[in-house]
Order: structure tokens, then C-alpha cells, then sequence
């Protein structure tokens, strides 16, 4: 079976109570449940993660190498802040997707630089927790034409 990350930064702990009418009301274990279902139809297992500290992301980022058919990563506040994250990323070969729930560029200006973007095979935002689910089925697509 593919396995795929999806690696979640600080404060997404905290979907459903966090400013839900930026955010949603939807909580992370909402979206990870949702992952797991949409994963399971595209013959995917998900390894769905959250963390508040950059270097336990760091960490899960190099033991997924070779490990993982992609990642998607909502880095969150790190998105903006990140050399560590994007350098970790650079060293996979496999597909990365960036999702965020709202759209990051129409908000605060010092939301406008991701260090996720340039690694990215596409940025999905302003989708909620439906961004996830299609940036599964976006790498299905990617890994089956990859593939031929």
C-alpha cells in the first residue's frame, strides 16, 4: 500500500475553536478522519501528524525519506518561517502538496512568502478541510502518471 505524510504545524491543534471564521469550524480530528476515508478509496494509508514545534516536523520529514509515496504539508505559521522544513523537504524525490485552510496571500502581508511553495507540485488553499482531500486525490494523479 502508499503510504502518504500529512504533516500539520502549530495551532492547527486547535481548528473548530481558532478564529472559525477564518478556519472553519471543522477540528483536526474532523479533517484527519475525513483523510483517512478519502485514502482509503484511492488505495492509500495515511500517516496524518500534528505538531506545535518545528524540529519534531523536521524529524518527521527525514525519517519519512524513502519511506512515503508523498507528503502534504499544512505547515501553518512555519510556512512563512521555515528554512529548516523546506530544506528537509528538499530531500525527497516524492510528490509535495502545501494546503492551507484559508488562502494565506489574501491575509497579512508577512503571510504572502511560503518556504513550501517552490518544493510544492501544487498549493491548495482557501478549501478548508476539503483542501486535504483534494490534494490526495491531486497526488493519486501525480503518482499515477509518475508511474507511466
Amino acid at each position: 500500500m502508499k503510504t502518504v505524510l500529512i504533516l500539520n504545524g502549530p495551532n492547527l491543534n486547535m481548528l473548530g475553536v481558532r478564529e472559525p471564521h477564518i478556519y472553519g469550524h471543522e477540528t483536526l480530528q474532523d479533517t484527519e478522519d475525513m483523510c483517512h476515508d478519502h485514502a482509503k478509496t484511492l488505495g492509500f494509508s495515511i500517516d496524518f501528524r500534528q505538531s506545535n514545534y518545528e524540529g519534531e516536523l523536521v524529524t518527521w520529514i527525514q525519517e519519512a525519506l524513502q519511506k512515503v509515496r508523498g507528503i502534504i504539508i499544512n505547515a501553518a505559521a512555519y510556512t512563512h518561517t521555515s528554512i529548516a522544513i523546506h530544506d528537509a523537504l528538499k530531500l525527497h524525490n516524492c510528490p509535495i502538496i502545501e494546503v492551507h485552510f484559508s488562502h494565506p496571500k489574501d491575509r497579512e502581508k508577512f503571510r504572502h512568502i511560503s518556504y513550501i511553495e517552490p518544493l510544492a507540485i501544487t498549493t491548495i488553499a482557501g478549501k478548508g478541510a476539503k483542501g486535504y482531500l483534494e490534494a490526495l486525490t491531486f497526488l493519486e494523479n501525480s503518482i499515477i502518471n509518475n508511474a507511466q
